[in-house]
């Protein structure tokens, strides 16, 4: 599209000039009025008249620049056109040679606005998959606006009536005319270098399709898809769509909207929750009373009736048991004792001191006892130990025994 700076006439001017421009050799001029008497030749060149209130001249398009034009053509459209003025010798009549064609107006942004719209659509910036969720109660919410229209004051209202207790941040914009766009797109990256905000909010009021052209620009749109912030469109009224609406996670038919969408009313979450405690309440006491019931069935069963005979059933059974057990312990005890007793009595027979009482004697020869004479030299010391005291004295003779030692 031809968007270089230019002048643009009116017909009513180039009717005036047209000879100062031929005689300037002025190749190229932008001309812009109304379409009349349009005609599509079977030639395939377009012939028709381009006029205002005051003024007229004829215009033609050669068919090999037809082909690029991207909008319809037909009477009652306004239209800017590049093109030379040319003058037909034969007729002597001025006639406008055009080169390339756009809608003027309201038409040629609604051209651009489609244009970037498509472009926009096969980028990606407008796939759901990118779209991310609000949250559910936000704290702080940024918008950006202008602060002196009426969007910001309803917003404002809004916000105050159904979350009194979240904190609202202002980035005032300009909302249209020259530099909007690039100033709305600058606010969006400044909320989130400052990553304090939960949500914003990016609009204006209504107005007409060149007022809220700003929102058109890709440089919001841009700034828009990038943001990490989550991001209601409100721009307009309920009939106004713009390609920040497409992009954005969220589309409000009015800034007013976007207030609501944003947060939920604090009277209705408080309603909610105070019936949630009520359902609540209920569901505990019906609890509490479906455990006494049953607490009652138990207190009533035949078992819990009989508990108090089986606990002393019981008791009686420990005592019975006791009593044989302190039986049982006892004719152990008694069997032990009667064993050492007889152990106590085998080891006092067994006694030598025993045997000595009896009247027998034990000889000891050099410390040890003597067991046959034999082993007893004349002259060996001896001592004799009896019941009750010892005899010392030496071997004199010595007798062996029947065996022959």
């Amino acid at each position: 599209m031809w968007t270089e700076d230019r002048h643009i006439f009116t017909v009513s001017e180039l009717t005036y000039t047209i000879k100062q421009l031929l005689e300037e050799n002025i190749p190229t001029i932008w001309l812009e009025g109304e379409v009349s008497n349009f005609k599509a030749h079977s030639s395939g060149h377009y012939y028709f008249t381009i006029k205002d209130e005051q003024a007229q001249i004829s215009a033609v398009i050669w068919r090999s620049r037809v082909m690029n034009i991207d909008f319809k053509i037909e009477d009652g459209i306004r239209v800017q056109a590049l093109g030379n003025v040319r003058v037909f010798e034969r007729s002597g009549r001025y006639n406008f040679d055009i080169i390339h064609i756009q809608p003027a107006g309201v038409g040629r942004l609604q051209m651009e606005f489609e244009r970037l719209k498509k472009k926009l659509a096969a980028d990606g910036l407008f796939d759901a998959k990118f779209k991310k969720p609000l949250p559910k109660f936000p704290r702080r919410i940024g918008v950006v606006t202008s602060d002196t229209g009426a969007a910001i004051r309803d917003i404002i209202n809004v916000l105050r009536r159904r979350a009194p207790h979240v904190q609202i941040i202002l980035r005032p914009v300009q909302v249209q005319g020259e530099g909007a766009a690039k100033d709305i797109a600058k606010a969006i990256r400044e909320f989130n270098a400052y990553g304090q905000v939960d949500l914003l909010i990016v609009g204006r009021g209504g107005g007409s399709l060149e007022d809220l052209w700003a929102f058109n620009e890709e440089v919001v749109a841009r700034a828009i898809f990038k943001s990490d912030i989550p991001i209601i469109s409100a721009v307009g009224h309920e009939i106004d769509f713009t390609i920040a609406d497409f992009v954005a996670d969220l589309r409000a038919p009015t800034p007013s909207a976007a207030a609501e969408l944003a947060v939920p009313d604090f009277n209705e979450v408080k309603q909610s929750i105070l019936l949630l405690a009520q359902r609540l309440r209920r569901a505990v006491l019906q609890k509490i009373l479906n455990y006494r019931q049953q607490i009652i069935s138990i207190q009533r069963s035949y078992g819990l009736r009989r508990l108090e005979d089986i606990l002393h059933q019981n008791a009686l059974r420990v005592d019975e048991l006791t009593s044989q057990m302190i039986r049982n312990f006892a004719e152990h005890v008694n069997k032990f004792q009667k064993h050492v007793e007889q152990l106590n009595l085998r080891l006092l027979n067994l006694n030598p001191k025993k045997v000595l009482e009896r009247g027998y004697s034990i000889t000891y020869i050099k410390g040890r006892v003597l067991k046959d004479a034999a082993r007893a030299q004349i002259g060996d010391e001896m001592r004799t130990e009896l019941f009750k005291g010892e005899l010392f004295g030496k071997v004199t003779k010595v007798e062996k025994g029947n065996d022959g030692h």
